[in-house]
């Protein structure tokens, strides 16, 4: 599919069908995330999988959490503080590497939600999960079939997020 179509095509989806995602097609998405662009390739990111009873305890940590139940998989999305070298940049990296997820995902027509509330809890998480203390939880991408096809939340005009009047 053409890439502008397919980022005018995503949205965030909040209720999934029931049905189960293949795993090859969890590590095509990945690894579309593990493209995305870092300053010196320093790839910041790590990401775990969370189906079954460990989704159910996620969902525990949110206000978000019917999207977690209702979700096949979710995807953690974590920042490697041992692999930092501008925490700035490599987190626009990460947000860069969840945006390929996304579209990735879109592509293989599999609704997603990125979850950010989750991130107040981000300790507790690592916590309970035992998950090492130099990964920094930074989302949480619920991920499954569409139950809709989401709202069109609209855009605002280009002219107004354009600063220079010359384009």
């Amino acid at each position: 599919m053409d890439v502008n179509k397919l980022i005018e095509r995503r949205r965030s989806i909040r209720k999934f069908k029931n049905g189960n995602i293949p795993q090859k097609t969890i590590k095509k998405i990945i690894k579309a995330g593990r493209w995305a662009p870092s300053g010196l390739n320093n790839q910041p990111w790590r990401f775990m999988v969370f189906s079954g009873k460990e989704k159910e305890r996620l969902s525990e940590f949110t206000v978000c959490s019917e999207i977690i139940l209702s979700s096949n998989k979710c995807i953690l999305v974590f920042l490697d503080k041992e692999a930092v070298y501008n925490k700035e940049k490599d987190l626009l990296s990460i947000g860069a590497a969840i945006q390929n997820i996304l579209l990735s995902a879109s592509n293989e027509n599999l609704g997603t939600c990125w979850l950010g509330e989750i991130l107040k809890k981000r300790n507790k998480i690592n916590k309970e999960f035992n998950i090492k203390k130099k990964y920094q939880l930074e989302a949480v991408i619920a991920l499954g079939f569409s139950y809709d096809k989401g709202k069109n939340p609209g855009r605002k005009p280009i002219k107004e997020l354009i600063i220079n009047e010359d384009l």
